[in-house]
């Protein structure tokens, strides 16, 4: 096609330089025909609401990204402590397992070495020229009827009548009235006996000797365990 500028004195521009005049001259058509600004602000608002939910989304997913690797560190956490819970209750119940045995073994042998330890003590304590006669139960220790005037006083006095509590009697003779009282002195300094109470003494005569006879009344006491000494029943021989 051949054209002819009629304006010799203006230059023609050429087509095609400004890409975006296209763009620009439909926006203008568009709101040339666009009448209604109701609509016109509907469609802005739409546009702000999908650009606003692209950023939330867009700062969501990052946000997700950042935390993968804080919950990986924390499943991490989660197994090691499960395993390490899990492992804790097994050490508990074998803990209880093993305290429900020694509290049953207890039971069964609370009482076997009562008089053993008593008739050792006792042994011990005795003085030169003095010896036993008998040894067996005496009667019930008096028991402490005052009113508790506190709460500790009360739960003494609960775990004092919940204890059994032992008292024997012990016939015995000395020739020596001194040594007699020794006998008492070494009783009551036993860890394993208390409250050591002369009943009666009195000059008999056996075997055409005149002795003196006495009678004396104690309690067990459980001593400490700094006291006990243990020993194994059987022991190999090679």
């Amino acid at each position: 096609m051949i054209t002819v500028n009629l304006k010799p004195g203006q230059k023609r521009k050429r087509a095609g330089t400004n890409p975006f005049k296209g763009l620009l001259d439909n926006f203008r058509g568009l709101g040339s025909k666009v009448k209604d600004p109701l609509l016109m602000a509907a469609v802005g608002g739409w546009i702000c609401v999908v650009a606003g939910l692209g950023f939330i989304y867009l700062n969501t997913v990052r946000q997700l990204y950042s935390l993968e690797p804080r919950l990986e560190q924390a499943r991490s956490e989660n197994r090691r402590f499960k395993t390490f819970l899990a492992d804790k209750r097994r050490q508990e119940m074998i803990r209880d397992s093993l305290l429900a045995q020694i509290t049953v073994i207890r039971n069964v042998d609370g009482d076997r070495y009562i008089w053993p330890h008593l008739l050792d003590e006792v042994t011990k304590a005795l003085p030169a020229y003095t010896w036993r006669v008998d040894m067996g139960p005496g009667a019930a220790a008096p028991v402490n009827t005052a009113p508790p005037k506190t709460k500790a006083d009360s739960a003494a006095v609960a775990a004092a009548a919940a204890a059994p509590v032992l008292t024997f009697q012990l016939n015995g003779r000395t020739i020596d009235i001194q040594a007699y009282t020794r006998f008492l002195r070494q009783l009551e300094a036993s860890p394993w006996i208390e409250n050591a109470t002369p009943v009666s003494a009195q000059t008999v005569v056996e075997k055409d000797r005149p002795v003196t006879a006495f009678t004396i009344r104690a309690t067990f006491s459980r001593a400490d365990s700094a006291y006990i000494r243990t020993a194994p029943f059987s022991q190999s021989v090679r």
